[in-house]
């Protein structure tokens, strides 16, 4: 079942420039999808059209089955936003600032749920601080409290482990999967492509206000990933033999990598293997190793113009 239905979505500015396209997105309920895109590709565009702060040229959006224009209300109060900046009052507790945005919608207090979003994010013990007195991480998290405080079923994080370290980052993706876990629907941005290999189901990547493909993310791996296997050598060579030039061999520091698609009726590493025997190349070591999201994010939004 799809929660979130995008349709044909374009928009353009006043001053001509498109920043999306007719773009078209379904997204399942219970699912965390990470859209992938270089800056200006129409990633925070695309989830501010769907949250209804920006308002479409052409196409329309629907969240829960309510349309985002015709029933914006009953569609916003399902959704959960942490942008992309850090907007909090400075002077406001904690647990004020949560209170606030869930009477913002409507909702009757609610102690006993507040104070288990406030632990999930490991902020209970500062729910009196004044935002003011908490680091950049932490504002980060309130962001993350006050976007559920109102219990939407659709979340939606436009970067938000920017500015975080790594440490931070692998906290707050377990607080994703525990949402997931509470069949909360996320949607994030990200610029950190380990960030969407790890934690996502599936994986969209947008370029030029398009949406190139929208794929699981462990398909997308296996569709589009290649293995490399390094062969390590017992002595450094400085070209490939005359008798191992079919196999388009290259070489690194220590020996030669070989590139197989592991999608193939035959890889070739059998017969590679003899003929390297054959050529009196001595193996110490043999290692495989799969291209990363990464690899093959930077090949599809790759301008072909940039190649020639």
């Amino acid at each position: 079942m799809n929660i979130v239905d995008v349709k044909n979505i374009t928009k353009t500015y006043d001053g001509g420039f498109t920043a999306l396209d007719c773009v078209d997105l379904a997204i399942k309920q219970g699912e965390i999808i990470a859209l992938l895109g270089p800056n200006g590709a129409g990633k925070t565009t695309l989830i501010s059209t769907i949250c209804g702060i920006t308002r479409a040229t052409s196409g329309h959006v629907t969240i829960g089955g309510h349309d985002t224009v015709t029933a914006y209300r009953a569609a916003r109060a399902l959704v959960g936003l942490v942008p992309q900046e850090i907007s909090l009052e400075p002077f406001e507790k904690v647990i004020s600032t949560l209170r606030f945005s869930r009477g913002l919608f409507g909702k009757a207090p609610n102690e006993a749920y507040l104070e288990k979003v406030l632990r999930s994010l490991s902020l209970w013990d500062k729910k009196d601080n004044k935002i003011m007195t908490l680091s950049g991480g932490m504002k980060r998290r309130v962001l993350i409290a006050k976007a559920l405080a109102h219990e939407p079923r659709v979340l939606f994080l436009d970067e938000p482990t920017a500015g975080v370290d790594v440490e931070l980052r692998k906290e707050m993706w377990e607080v994703v999967a525990n949402l997931k876990r509470d069949g909360v629907t996320i949607i994030l941005t990200t610029h950190y492509i380990e960030e969407a290999e790890a934690i996502a189901d599936r994986i969209g990547i947008i370029a030029k206000g398009k949406i190139l493909l929208v794929e699981n993310t462990a398909d997308l791996m296996a569709r589009m990933g290649q293995k490399s296997l390094k062969i390590e050598l017992a002595n450094d060579v400085s070209a490939i033999p005359t008798a191992l030039a079919d196999y388009a061999l290259r070489i690194e520091e220590g020996g030669l990598v070989y590139s197989y698609d592991t999608s193939a009726q035959r890889t070739g590493i059998t017969a590679l293997l003899a003929d390297l025997q054959a050529a009196g190349l001595q193996m110490t070591d043999v290692q495989t190793r799969q291209s990363s999201l990464e690899e093959i994010f930077v090949s599809l939004v790759a301008d072909p113009k940039d190649a020639a």
